[in-house]
């Protein structure tokens, strides 16, 4: 189980389909949780976060529908594919009205339940615009320009070279993100100081890193902008 996994609640009073869904989809891919009803459910929702629920309309107390119209009211657009009977058109049309992404009628071919889900994932990130890029971050007393990739301390220019310049420029398009190492050297190529015989090497982002931070962090040694995330790479915290 990692964190890259998509996050699934499973909403359904039926124990033995619970458990049958929880295996199925964990063997899939996915991370999985479950509830009993809407409330367990709320009760999950409180303090994880997850990327689609799936909900049967018919349950004890407060339906599918209903739960799914509450989240909506409250501007919760987590995707949701609902569970409903057989031949319901009325539950189906209940769901839909209450704003759910997609409906599975029972009994259901589990592989389709797998196909419907990453169908609605995909779509679901999709419609998820792309973050803003950074124009101009701050680094203590250091105001980097992505746009024309210039590094000015106070009132005076920062030089760089082309490599240093190309890859806080990456970095600082994307702050707070965290890049790997090879995917850092495939972005800057031939960019690296050094030029392809440097891109080549195993060690040459590290290199790179080792001379920006000499430009921008007060203290190269223990940097509080260009921090080193053990295992996955580099990641730019501006101010």
């Amino acid at each position: 189980m990692t964190e890259d996994q998509p996050h699934i609640l499973v909403v359904d009073d039926d124990a033995r389909l619970r458990q049958l869904l929880h295996k199925y989809l964990a063997d899939n891919g996915f991370r999985v949780s479950s509830a009993a009803d809407a409330k367990a459910a709320r009760e999950r929702m409180r303090g994880l976060a997850f990327d689609l629920i799936v909900l049967d309309v018919m349950m004890p107390g407060e339906t599918g529908a209903a739960f799914a119209a509450t989240l909506r009211q409250e501007r919760n657009f987590v995707p949701i594919l609902m569970l409903t009977a057989m031949g319901e058109t009325a539950d189906r049309i209940a769901g839909l009205e209450a704003g759910v992404d997609d409906y599975l009628a029972k009994p259901f071919e589990p592989r389709e339940l797998v196909l419907r889900i990453r169908t609605i994932l995909r779509r679901a990130a999709l419609a998820i615009p792309p973050p803003p890029r950074a124009a101009v971050v701050w680094l203590g007393d250091c105001r980097f320009d992505a746009t024309r990739e210039e590094l000015v301390r106070g009132e005076s220019p920062v030089r760089l070279s082309q490599g240093e310049a190309r890859l806080l420029k990456i970095l600082a398009e994307r702050p707070g993100e965290i890049f790997a190492r090879e995917e850092l050297r495939q972005a800057l190529g031939p960019a690296l100081d050094g030029g392809a015989e440097a891109a080549a090497g195993g060690r040459a982002i590290d290199v790179q890193v080792t001379r920006l931070r000499r430009k921008i962090e007060a203290d190269p040694k223990l940097p509080r902008y260009l921090v080193t995330v053990r295992g996955r790479g580099y990641v730019l915290r501006p101010d």
